[in-house]
């Protein structure tokens, strides 16, 4: 609520006039039925890890029900690796996740236009820093998917 209020010279009369805007925001979109997104790599040999072996699709649903407008943007928010913060940081110093829209490589925190209902095409490629031997074992990522208008 917005208030405003006047007032003049002696013998004018003051007055307050209120005003009400009401702020509707677009609908919500819903990412993967709001459940985790899993990405699995399989079985990996730690010396077969060069940024293109290993390269999986990121399964996820998106809904947007009663949008506003089509023209929409997305970020893969989360922690950038130590040795390089274009790809997300894992359990395991050395090795890192690139993401991808396509062939396009996408580092964190950084937004993404797309069309909607046409969702950008995501995969998951494992890195390792040059010179690192890798140890075995499993390993995570994460990483945030944030969608808004533009």
């Amino acid at each position: 609520m917005l208030c405003a209020t006047s007032s003049m010279m002696a013998g004018a009369v003051s007055t307050t006039v209120t005003v009400k805007v009401t702020v509707v925001a677009p609908p919500p979109c819903v990412i993967n039925n709001d459940r985790v997104i899993d990405v699995e790599f399989g079985e990996v040999m730690t010396t077969r890890i060069d940024g293109n072996n290993y390269r999986v699709p990121v399964n996820y649903t998106l809904s947007c029900v009663g949008a506003s407008s089509n023209l929409m943007k997305m970020k893969l928010e989360g922690y950038g690796a130590g040795f390089n913060s274009t790809l997300l940081a894992t359990s395991i110093a050395g090795l890192g996740i690139q993401l991808q829209q396509g062939d396009q490589k996408l580092a964190p925190n950084t937004w993404l236009n797309f069309t909607y209902p046409n969702k950008p095409e995501l995969w998951a490629v494992p890195v390792k820093q040059s010179g690192v031997a890798l140890s075995g074992g499993e390993f995570y990522s994460g990483a945030v998917i944030q969608v808004a208008y533009q």
